[in-house]
């Protein structure tokens, strides 16, 4: 009763309205001018013709465009309008502004390093392209001498991370999605505290969804007290923006310039599988030691710096060169952190994907809680498959969203066609993000295939080449699929009508989800 009560009269219910009230206001504001109607009717059609032409000539994915298209033709007016104050706000482009600023000024310290470039085109001739392109518009480079640990559960992720915090000595960044009060959390929060009060400067950064149901809204004022710098990424608002939809989905810790943390496991307690929700949570993590934690470093101060008005001192927190890597082991192989924003028009996290895809010799496995694709993508998967290259892709069994879910089944059919073999994680849901080739290359990260993480979210993800962890997530591709359910083509065509059809219906509003 004490949570209803809370949700009824809390913050979330208070914004819905609010955002109920600018809606019946624009639909009232057509009401009264329809003594005007004809006028408005000849105006508004010239306006969506306009828009049609911009909407088919621009850049933008023909996936999104198809989103736009339907509903201008359907409802004009509101379509044309609608669109037209999403594009227009100035948050967006003041936002994409300032981390523009911001990636100038780390910039000298993002340089790629000449004979590590060269080392890696050797090793790896197919993929030179890949960290040229990255330098260029990704602004991260490739290191070598960076180890990495491979976590196959978030079960794994959570007694690392906190050993790791244990350990530091200047500086604690952390930036996660979702953070809810628990186990995972609390013990967390516990470390950062005593952290804290030890001297270590420590910034958390979340997303601003948690201020809904997870978190209560002045909490960073709550950890300001504990001595940890606190923000929260874009606080949600009852105002209609555009903005507020591209949402901080990374997870990124980083200790002392030397340790980086990065995956899918955000901080709550189902990721660890102390709370089920979805039967057993499989996720994975990867932490790096070594110089490529300075990209982690520098993708942190960049998204912090959007709101902070004095300039950074970044020299505080390189990584210091001097400090051996762990247990004195080589550290053989090539690590790429990258992050990828939704403001500047490259579709960073997608083009890694795509150039996976696009030259794997023998297999192409994948891992993604969700399958949501635009034309690019859907192509390049049937491409594979059809040119012989075993092409895998892991789902969940048990979604923690039906509608995705749906909307991802519409997709089965076609991609079975062309060679795509799909399998079900039976026990529960799974939340990996991961790719990984030919026994040479392996991305884990936080990018999921779908529209709102290649498209809508702030980023980000690390990827290996000829590194330890690439067999490992192999591996561990091999181990879950003894514990999935192939999808068949008549599996396909036995599912119930009324779900392959809402599926296929779902696809109008894709971009969305």
């Amino acid at each position: 009763m004490r949570g209803a009560l809370r949700f009824l009269f809390g913050r979330t219910m208070f914004g819905a309205l609010f955002l109920l009230l600018q809606i019946l206001f624009l639909l009232t504001a057509f009401d009264w001018l329809k003594e005007y109607m004809v006028y408005l009717f000849g105006g508004s059609a010239a306006l969506s013709v306009a828009v049609l032409v911009y909407i088919i000539s621009d850049e933008e994915n023909s996936s999104i465009k198809l989103s736009w298209v339907v509903p201008i033709l359907v409802i004009p007016v509101f379509g044309t309008l609608f669109y037209l104050f999403l594009k227009l706000q100035p948050g967006t482009w003041l936002i994409n502004r300032r981390i523009g600023e911001l990636q100038e000024e780390t910039a000298p310290l993002l340089q790629q390093d000449p004979e590590t470039e060269a080392s890696y085109n050797r090793l790896h001739a197919g993929g030179g392209n890949l960290v040229r392109y990255m330098n260029r518009y990704g602004k991260y480079p490739i290191y070598s001498g960076t180890k990495a640990r491979y976590f196959p559960l978030g079960d794994d992720f959570y007694p690392a991370l906190l050993s790791e915090l244990q350990k530091a000595e200047a500086f604690i960044f952390m930036e996660y999605f979702i953070v809810e009060r628990g186990v995972m959390w609390d013990s967390i929060l516990a470390v950062l505290e005593e952290k804290a009060r030890a001297g270590v400067e420590v910034r958390f950064m979340y997303d601003g969804m948690c201020s809904l149901m997870l978190l209560p809204y002045s909490y960073p004022q709550e950890l300001e007290k504990k001595g940890i710098r606190c923000k929260m990424f874009s606080p949600i608002k009852p105002a209609l923006s555009s903005h507020q939809n591209n949402r901080d989905h990374r997870k990124i810790c980083v200790i002392d310039g030397h340790t980086a943390f990065t995956g899918g496991v955000n901080l709550a307690d189902e990721y660890i599988n102390r709370r089920p929700r979805f039967g057993h949570w499989k996720d994975t993590a990867v932490m790096l030691k070594g110089p490529a934690a300075q990209s982690f470093t520098m993708m942190f101060l960049q998204l912090w710096g959007v709101t902070e008005k004095e300039k950074e001192d970044y020299s505080r927190f390189l990584y210091p060169g001097e400090m051996p890597l762990p247990d004195e082991a080589p550290a053989p192989g090539f690590v790429m952190p990258y992050a990828d924003s939704p403001l500047d028009g490259e579709n960073v996290g997608e083009q890694v994907y795509l150039d996976i895809l696009g030259h794997a010799r023998r297999y192409v496995h994948i891992m993604t809680p969700y399958l949501i694709l635009d034309d690019i993508t859907l192509a390049a998967l049937k491409y594979a498959a059809k040119r012989g290259v075993e092409t895998v892709i892991i789902m969940p069994h048990i979604p923690d969203k039906l509608y995705a879910y749906l909307l991802a089944r519409s997709y089965y059919e076609e991609l079975l066609k062309a060679g795509v073999r799909i399998f079900e994680y039976t026990p529960g849901f799974v939340h990996a993000k991961m790719f990984v080739c030919d026994d040479e290359e392996a991305v884990v990260g936080t990018i999921n295939l779908d529209f709102r993480s290649l498209y809508l979210h702030f980023e980000c993800a690390a990827y290996f080449c000829q590194s330890p962890v690439v067999p490992e997530v192999e591996r561990d591709m091999q181990e879950t699929l003894l514990k999935c359910e192939e999808i068949t083509l008549a599996a396909c065509r036995s599912y119930p009508f009324v779900k392959r059809f809402a599926g296929k219906a779902l696809r109008l509003f894709a971009p969305l989800m």
